[in-house]
Order: C-alpha cells, then sequence, then structure tokens
C-alpha cells in the first residue's frame, strides 16, 4: 500500500513539475494566436478565435526573417566549432597528464564563473578597436568563449567513463592517437558530444546581451530583433509571442532529433 502511494505521490509530482515548466510555452504559443484585446483580456482568456495576423505582420517584415537567420548562422558556426576545438581537449584532459593540467581545467571551468554583463564594455571596445563591430566573427568568438568550456566539461567526463582498455587495444593494433580519437572515443562519447552540442546551440541562440551591444542591423539576431517590437508607447504582445515561438521552434527541433543521445550523455561518467 505505501509502496503503491508511493508511487501516485512522485507521479503526481512529476505532473506538476511538467506543468509548472511547460506553461510558459503554452502561453506564449497560445499568445501568438491571440489578438491584442485577448492577450490583455482581465481574467485571462482561455478560449478563444485563433488569428494568424501575428504571423503575418513578422513574416511580412523582412527584418525578422533576417534576423532568424543570423541567429541561424551564429548559433551553427558557434556549435560546430565549440565541438571541433572542445571534442580533442577533453580527450586530452581525460587521457593524458600533463604539466598545469589542473590549472588548465580550473581554466576552461571558471570560464563559467564570469557574469556576461562585466565583460560587455570591454568586449564592446575591443570589437570597435578591431572593427569587428556588427559581424558574425565577433559573435562566433564571443560565445565560443563560453561555449568551449560546457563542451570540454561535458565530453571529458564523457571520454574518462569509456574503459582504458579500448584504447589499449587499439593500440597494440597499431592505431595512432588521432585513429584511437576518431574511431574510439568520438563514436563511444557521441552521447556526450551531442548533449554538448545542445547546450552550445541552446545557449547561442538565445543569448541577448551581447547581441544586443556587438550587432547593429546588418547581423542583428532573433532575441534582439523580439525586443525591437517594444516601444514607448506600444507593447504589441502578440508580435512579440509569435517571434518567441519562432525563436524556440529551430531550438525544439534540433533537441527532438538528438534527444536519443541526451539521457545517456548526461548520465554516463555519473557513477563509476
Amino acid at each position: 500500500m505505501s509502496t503503491t502511494l508511493g508511487r501516485i505521490s512522485h507521479g503526481a509530482g512529476l505532473i506538476l513539475v511538467l506543468c509548472f515548466t511547460l506553461f510558459p510555452f503554452y502561453w506564449m504559443v497560445s499568445s501568438s494566436f491571440k489578438d491584442q484585446a485577448d492577450i490583455l483580456a482581465s481574467p485571462p482568456v482561455w478560449f478563444f478565435t485563433p488569428t494568424l495576423a501575428n504571423y503575418a505582420d513578422i513574416f511580412a517584415d523582412e527584418k525578422v526573417f533576417g534576423a532568424i537567420v543570423n541567429s541561424l548562422i551564429v548559433a551553427t558556426l558557434t556549435t560546430a566549432l565549440s565541438v571541433l576545438l572542445g571534442a580533442p581537449a577533453a580527450y586530452a584532459l581525460a587521457r593524458f597528464e600533463f604539466r598545469g593540467k589542473s590549472d588548465l581545467w580550473f581554466w576552461f571551468i571558471s570560464n563559467r564563473m564570469i557574469s556576461p554583463i562585466v565583460l560587455a564594455l570591454p568586449v564592446y571596445l575591443l570589437a570597435v578597436q578591431l572593427r569587428m563591430l556588427d559581424t558574425y566573427l565577433v559573435l562566433v568568438l564571443i560565445y565560443l568563449t563560453f561555449n568551449l568550456p560546457i563542451v570540454v566539461w561535458i565530453c571529458t567526463d564523457q571520454f574518462r567513463s569509456i574503459p582504458s582498455e579500448i584504447e589499449q587495444a587499439a593500440r597494440l593494433d597499431g592505431a595512432d592517437q588521432f585513429t584511437i580519437f576518431r574511431k574510439i572515443y568520438v563514436p563511444l562519447g557521441l552521447p556526450g558530444i551531442a548533449v554538448s552540442a545542445i547546450f552550445s546551440f541552446i545557449f547561442s541562440w538565445n543569448e541577448l546581451l551581447y547581441a544586443l551591444v556587438l550587432t547593429r542591423r546588418s547581423v542583428q539576431t532573433a532575441p534582439v530583433m523580439a525586443t525591437s517590437f517594444m516601444s514607448g508607447y506600444e507593447l504589441p504582445w502578440g508580435k512579440i509571442m509569435a517571434t518567441g515561438t519562432l525563436i524556440v521552434l529551430p531550438v525544439t527541433i534540433f533537441a527532438l532529433l538528438v534527444s536519443r543521445h541526451m539521457v545517456r550523455g548526461l548520465t554516463m561518467g555519473a557513477t563509476k
């Protein structure tokens, strides 16, 4: 009886947490199909006649489509570079002993401890001096600085969970270091690589502060475009919610495509 009651309580708790987590997304998506009067209605309107006017307005604006393309370019480049640079670094940290290894590991981790607002002004001044303001390169470089430690962190733990005997057997067969990494560690560590790529893509896609500081018109990203709808006289919540839905959609699709690797990647290395 107590076991059944515990399972029911556990299930009810999970459902409650799920509803609490998903409700903001439901509210955003549903509001994107409402007109301004329904959005601002008090008490809230739960049953309404859906309208596509908000989506028609933002798709008619070429700046919105351009901002989404800019976000896709920056996030994709950042994710690719983070994985290409971070996975080999994680392999070295997981399997080799060298002088300064602990200091290098701490440097990677400590990069995530820095508040982004602290570096916003210095990065802006540096971008102005190097004439990199409002370019893809400046966003990719600054995002890489914060995403690379995530990839190294996750992949290092992933590679450490792979038995070293497999590598030793490959060495006896005459495999060189690069072949061992490419044919053993990359396939076996794919779940961790996939999870780190997801996090890297999400952080790059959703980032607002540096995109707001370092871009103007040419490379304006989707989060910045969503904030540009706000003015001192009007808050077009329908257009803001519709843009927010479009921002969330690519990340959701990307996560679903690699979802089969997520649970395994997040749990491997947790136990020894």
